[in-house]
C-alpha cells in the first residue's frame, strides 16, 4: 500500500504542480496559450484512452507486473520532463507520465477492494482520498516555491527520488493479490474505446481552450465521433460473453448513484481548482506562490478529513456524510459566486476550506458505497468505469467552467464604459469567474437531489 500510495501521490502532484508553471513555460519555451494547454490536455487525453482498458489489463497481468510497468513509465516520463529543453520533448514526457498514472490509479483502487474487508474499506479508501486530494493541494504551493527559487524543471527533479523509492519498495514487498481470468482480447472493443473516450475528452478539452468554444467545427466533430463510437462500444459490450468493460455494473443501483455523485464532485473540484488560482493571480494580482499558499489550508484539511470520513462511513454509512457534504459544497460555491476584487484573503481561505471539507464528506463515502455493492469479479470493471468517467467529468467540468468564464468576461467588457481601460480586466475576469462558480453550485445541487436516493449497501458474501 505504501508503494501504491507514494506512486499515486507523485503522479497527481506533478499534474497540478505543472498547471501553476504554464504561464512561465509560455515565455521560456516560446509557445502560445493554446499550445501550452496541450501539456494538460495531452495528459488527460492519454488517461481517457488508457484508463478504460485498465479493467481488462487488471485481469491479464499480475499486481506486481502492472505496478512495475506503471512506475517504470512514471520514472521515465519524469526524468525526460526534468531534462526537457523544448516544448516537444516536455509534451512526450507528459504522455509517458500519463501512461504511468493511467495504470497506477485503477490498480490502487482495485487492490484496496481485494485486500480490505468491506467493514474496513471506508478507512482504506479514506487513505486514498488523502493522497488524491492532498497531492493536488500541495502541488501549486510547491510549484510556486520551486519556480520562484529554482526553475520549473525542479518540479520533476523533486518527484523522481520518491518514484524510485516507491518502485524499490514495490519490488521488495508487493504481493500479487488479483485473480487473473485472462479474458479474450477483443481488438474492436479496444479500438472503439480508444476512439470514443479519446474523442470525447479531446472535444471537451478543446471547447475549454476558448478557440471558437463549443461551436467550433473541431469540438462538434470530435464530440459526435466520440458519442457514436461509445454507443457502438456499449452495444458490443452487452453482446459479448466476456466484455472488455462490463457495463452490467450499472444493474446495481447504489453503484450507479455512487458514480453520479463522484462525477458531480469531480466536476466541482476540477472546475474550482482551475478558476480559483486564475482569480487569485489575475483578479487579485497575487504571485503563483501566494496563490498556492492560500489554497494550502483547504487542501491539507481535505487530506486530514478523508481518512476520518472513511472511519465514519464504516460506522454510520454514506447518507449522513454525503447529504451534509453536498449542502456544504453548494453553500460554499454560492458564496464564491459573489466574490469581487475587494474580497478579503481570509474570506477566500475560509470558503476554500469549507468547500474542501464538504468534498471529503462526499467523495470517498460515495465511491466506497458504490464499489461495495459489486461482486468481486466485477471490481476491475467497476474501478475502470469509475476512473474513466472521472476523467471525462473533469474534462467536461473544466471546459464548461472556462467557457462560462470567457463569456462572462466578454459580456462585462461589452457593457463597460471604456473596455480598453486595463483596470477593467481584473473586474471582467472576476465577473466571469462568478458565473463559473454558479455553474459549480448548480452541479452540487443536482448531486444533492441524487444523494437523497443513497442507501447503505449490505455487503453480500461473494
Amino acid at each position: 500500500m505504501i508503494s501504491l500510495l507514494i506512486g499515486g501521490f507523485i503522479g497527481l502532484f506533478s499534474e497540478t504542480a505543472l498547471n501553476v508553471a504554464l504561464s512561465d513555460l509560455m515565455h521560456i519555451l516560446n509557445v502560445g496559450p493554446a499550445t501550452v494547454q496541450w501539456l494538460t490536455t495531452g495528459y488527460l487525453l492519454t488517461l481517457g484512452i488508457l484508463v478504460p482498458i485498465s479493467g481488462f489489463l487488471l485481469q491479464w497481468f499480475s499486481t506486481r507486473q502492472l505496478f512495475i510497468a506503471a512506475l517504470s513509465f512514471s520514472i521515465a516520463g519524469t526524468l525526460v520532463a526534468a531534462l526537457a529543453s523544448s516544448f516537444e520533448i516536455l509534451m512526450v514526457a507528459r504522455v509517458i507520465q500519463a501512461v504511468g498514472t493511467g495504470l497506477l490509479l485503477p490498480l490502487l483502487f482495485n487492490t484496496v477492494l481485494v485486500i480490505f474487508p468491506p467493514a474496513k474499506r471506508g478507512q482504506a479508501m479514506g487513505m486514498i482520498g488523502l493522497v488524491i486530494m492532498f497531492a493536488p493541494a500541495i502541488g501549486p504551493t510547491m510549484a510556486g516555491l520551486l519556480i520562484e527559487k529554482l526553475s520549473w524543471n525542479w518540479i520533476f527533479w523533486l518527484s523522481l527520488p520518491f518514484l524510485v523509492i516507491a518502485l524499490i519498495f514495490g519490488i521488495l514487498y508487493m504481493q500479487n493479490v488479483s485473480k487473473l481470468s485472462k479474458p479474450r482480447i477483443d481488438l474492436m472493443s479496444i479500438l472503439l474505446s480508444t476512439i470514443g473516450f479519446g474523442s470525447v475528452v479531446f472535444g471537451f478539452s478543446s471547447a475549454g481552450e476558448g478557440e471558437g468554444g463549443w461551436s467550433s467545427t473541431r469540438v462538434v466533430v470530435f464530440l459526435i465521433i466520440g458519442v457514436v463510437a461509445l454507443f457502438i462500444f456499449a452495444l458490443r459490450q452487452f453482446r459479448m460473453k466476456e466484455p472488455m468493460m462490463n457495463l452490467r455494473v450499472f444493474k446495481y443501483p447504489m453503484f450507479t448513484v455512487g458514480v453520479l455523485l463522484v462525477l458531480a464532485c469531480f466536476m466541482v473540484i476540477l472546475s474550482s481548482m482551475l478558476v480559483l488560482p486564475m482569480y487569485l493571480q489575475s483578479g487579485l494580482g497575487l504571485t503563483a506562490l501566494a496563490a498556492g499558499l492560500i489554497l494550502l489550508p483547504g487542501g491539507v484539511l481535505n487530506g486530514v478529513m478523508s481518512p476520518l470520513m472513511g472511519g465514519l462511513f464504516d460506522k454510520y454509512g454514506p447518507k449522513w456524510l454525503v447529504i451534509p457534504g453536498l449542502v456544504s459544497v453548494a453553500a460554499a460555491l454560492w458564496f464564491y459566486s459573489g466574490i469581487t476584487t475587494a474580497s478579503s484573503i481570509t474570506f477566500i481561505i475560509v470558503l476554500h476550506s469549507w468547500l474542501m471539507i464538504g468534498v471529503a464528506m462526499i467523495m470517498m463515502p460515495a465511491q466506497t458505497n458504490a464499489m461495495n455493492q459489486l461482486p468481486r469479479e466485477l471490481y476491475p470493471h467497476g474501478t475502470a468505469i469509475m476512473n474513466t468517467l472521472q476523467q471525462i467529468s473533469g474534462a467536461v467540468g473544466t471546459a464548461v467552467a472556462v467557457s462560462i468564464m470567457s463569456s462572462g468576461q466578454i459580456k462585462f467588457l461589452k457593457n463597460a464604459a471604456n473596455p480598453a481601460d486595463p483596470a477593467n480586466l481584473p473586474l471582467a475576469l472576476t465577473a466571469g469567474i462568478q458565473g463559473a462558480f454558479a455553474f459549480g453550485m448548480i452541479v452540487a445541487l443536482i448531486g444533492l437531489i441524487i444523494a437523497l436516493f443513497i442507501k447503505r449497501v449490505i455487503v453480500q458474501k461473494h
